[in-house]
């Protein structure tokens, strides 16, 4: 029998599948072959598509989400619209390959599952059928042009990071990584929020690089690193002879530079109100006007905006257009901070270890129980960027691998717990004092709200499941509602 046919058995679906003899033509024919089950948890995986994928032999697979073994993965996509995806190209790390997914069904067409094919991992070989493809997909037009063209191997503006650096296992994490490929498939604009080094360009840059829009340019900016009088020439270019010292040839802006493809724009909280109201209006007519030009530039670009700073609360005070919040604020994603999540520290130190290790060309640290206790306790107000560079200290300061006791204490960051001077009042630690901010901040919304959780919720500018969230770490208890 063949383990798709056992396969489809133990699911409880049709013993005898009517398509079974397409499924054993496509598995024969294609280079691996992967199944989830209604979960999209990884049921069954053919021995070929292994090392396809770089994954070792002893390495669990089975009943993992299908995105920790393929980050950008659209079965999920398949498994909740009941839709077949019959030609698509899948990035995995630095490769592309030609895909067909399909959904698995019962006889009274509820999905039970999908099952993925991967047909070529060498793109040349379906130039004509890809062509044919790029022609349907406008913005897949780009491939042809950054990966199929002989001898072209590099892309205009590429970026490093993907949703297989989107690294953790807490329920944070896998929620974010979720939303966060949906949101990937969509070309609507994006917000990230989060604190500072929680990893909003890295974010960013992961939802691209899953996008319609990966093979085209991504152009990141840090506007608050801008002067007010550079703004606006780096975002919408400049007309020659625009300003003194201007280019005579003109100058094209970031929003020319990311044409077809995404503009990040970081720190988008520090804009002043002019450039605010000039951002407004290129999101909604979708063109730009150079400064010191009158030629107006239709543009296609898709802008994913990023701010550490509390924006409802900005627009309060009037210093952030509400306009062009609810703009930006169409497909709003919040990065946890790394207090909140330290159960994915071991999983961030073997995989930033790796990276910075390649880096240095030395052998990655090993990561002790007492250095990765240590880790657990401090409040990381750097977040992950900070956990790196403690991590590329250690790794200078290693021997073959291996750090000694005495020198990986003055390395690692721990909460002081030096007694008060005799006489002088007791300052609580942050995390503390922020805890009990959250706590109180909680109670008088539930109270406020009557205890109605999604009120309380909106009210405190989070999610629900985040107010479950902080309540259960919180020790906050009340009634569901």
């Amino acid at each position: 029998m063949h383990p798709i046919q056992q396969l489809l058995g133990a699911l409880g679906g049709t013993k005898q599948p009517t398509g079974l003899p397409l499924f054993e033509l496509l598995e024969s024919a294609c280079e691996g072959t992967i199944i989830v089950n209604e979960n999209c948890r990884v049921i069954w995986i053919s021995e070929k598509y292994r090392p396809l994928l770089g994954i070792a032999d002893e390495v669990e697979i089975l009943g993992r989400d299908i995105e920790q073994i393929i980050p950008n993965s659209l079965m999920r996509q398949v498994v909740e619209g009941g839709h077949p995806q019959l030609l698509d190209l899948m990035k995995f790390g630095d490769r592309w390959f030609v895909v067909t997914r399909l959904p698995l069904k019962d006889r009274q067409g509820k999905v039970l599952g999908a099952i993925g094919f991967v047909f070529y991992d060498e793109l040349d070989y379906l130039r004509p059928l890809v062509d044919k493809f790029t022609r349907l997909n406008p913005h897949q037009h780009f491939h042809q042009q950054g990966k199929l063209q002989q001898g072209s191997k590099q892309k205009v503006r590429q970026t490093r990071y993907s949703f297989a650096d989107l690294v953790g296992n807490s329920p944070t994490i896998l929620r974010l990584r979720q939303q966060a490929l949906r949101t990937a498939q969509l070309d609507s604009t994006v917000l990230l929020l989060g604190e500072t080094g929680t990893g909003k360009e890295l974010l960013a840059q992961a939802i691209h690089n899953a996008s319609p829009r990966t093979a085209a340019a991504f152009v990141g900016v840090n506007t608050a690193a801008l002067p007010d009088t550079l703004v606006e020439a780096e975002l919408f270019g400049a007309a020659p002879g625009a300003y003194t010292g201007a280019d005579k040839k003109g100058r094209k802006g970031k929003f020319e530079l990311a044409e077809g493809g995404t503009l990040f724009l970081d720190e988008i909280g520090e804009m002043s109100a002019a450039v605010q109201a000039k951002l407004l209006r290129v999101i909604q007519e979708r063109e730009i006007e150079p400064l010191g030009g009158n030629k107006i530039i239709k543009i296609d670009v898709r802008v994913i905006a990023a701010t550490s700073r509390n924006l409802e609360q900005r627009v309060a005070e009037g210093l952030f257009r509400a306009d062009l919040y609810y703009r930006l604020n169409v497909l709003p994603l919040t990065l946890p901070p790394l207090r909140e999540r330290t159960e994915d520290i071991p999983l961030l130190c073997q995989h930033l270890n790796q990276k910075i290790a390649e880096d240095l060309g030395e052998i990655p640290v090993t990561v002790t129980g007492d250095l990765l206790a240590r880790m657990s306790h401090y409040h990381w107000p750097g977040n992950v960027r900070e956990l790196r560079n403690v991590l590329e200290r250690i790794n200078l300061f290693a021997d073959q691998g291996w750090i000694s006791t005495e020198l990986f204490g003055g390395l690692v960051p721990v909460i002081p717990s030096v007694a008060p001077d005799e006489g002088k009042p007791e300052i609580p630690l942050l995390a503390e004092t922020l805890a009990q901010a959250e706590r109180q901040a909680i109670d008088t919304a539930l109270n406020i709200c009557g205890n109605n959780k999604s009120q309380a919720a909106k009210r405190l500018g989070i999610s629900r499941a985040t107010l479950y969230e902080k309540m259960a770490k919180l020790n906050t208890a009340k009634e569901t509602k």
